[in-house]
């Protein structure tokens, strides 16, 4: 539930039934979760998946919709076979976790993707989402990787990457107005760093009263008040993958 009175982070949502539309692939080194439109297309999107991994039902959720929406999405493992993040684990050990799972070290499992979705699957025009660890991760591809074409980065770390701002890509960023892991103050800096710094198109939202986590859960019904802002929050995030791609 996104807002609980102490909301986990990277909320996990409340379902783990849902089987996906699409299939695990390997790719090289690395395993995938892929879904494909019915009618082909030459566009593509990379979901990066948050702390709980490449196979957690919500994020394939998303990417499933980014499918019903006419894209090819594949969310690949970055973590690369090393365990994801369990609820039940000890978070007093969560930044050692951390320190062998870097957002900013992910270039060469990206470059085995771009291949593979360009090769195998025709993409020509590819995008980039990531949720919490991967909005951070987002936040450096666009910084670096000359052969994406947008991204959209939702409530992803901001303090990972607070000293760079220019932008190679046109970046859409979502933050919610209750989120513990993301402190508004934070949101503001990089706002004002992407004023003076950024040359291409980027915006930051903020979602009123919505904690980490809530575009990518799944049983809007929770909270019958988050469900307009995480439909909203879907919403705005196809838009800008449908402006840049």
């Amino acid at each position: 539930m996104a807002n609980e009175l102490t909301p986990c982070p990277c909320d996990i949502g409340d379902r783990f039934d849902y089987g996906g539309l699409g299939q695990e692939v390997q790719v090289a080194h690395i395993k995938a979760y892929i879904c494909k439109p019915p009618a082909g297309t030459d566009k593509a999107v990379i979901v990066i998946h948050d702390i709980f991994g490449w196979q957690l039902p919500n994020t394939r959720y998303i990417a499933d919709m980014l499918t019903t929406n006419g894209y090819i999405a594949i969310c690949p493992d970055f973590f690369v076979g090393q365990e994801a993040w369990k609820p039940s684990n000890d978070w007093a050990s969560f930044n050692d976790w951390l320190k062998t799972r870097d957002a900013g070290k992910i270039d060469k499992e990206v470059d085995v993707i771009l291949k593979y979705l360009k090769d195998q699957c025709g993409a020509k025009k590819i995008g980039v989402i990531g949720f919490c660890w991967g909005g951070a991760a987002v936040q450096h591809l666009m910084l670096k990787n000359p052969h994406l074409k947008t991204g959209v980065s939702l409530y992803g770390v901001i303090r990972h990457f607070a000293d760079k701002h220019s932008l190679l890509h046109p970046t859409f960023f979502i933050f919610g107005e209750k989120d513990d892991i993301i402190p508004l103050e934070q949101v503001t800096l990089l706002e004002q760093k992407l004023k003076q710094n950024c040359k291409v198109d980027y915006e930051v939202k903020i979602y009123p009263g919505q904690t980490h986590g809530f575009v990518h859960r799944k049983r809007e019904d929770i909270n019958p008040q988050d469900k307009p802002y995480i439909e909203e929050g879907r919403k705005d995030m196809i838009n800008w993958l449908n402006k840049y791609l």
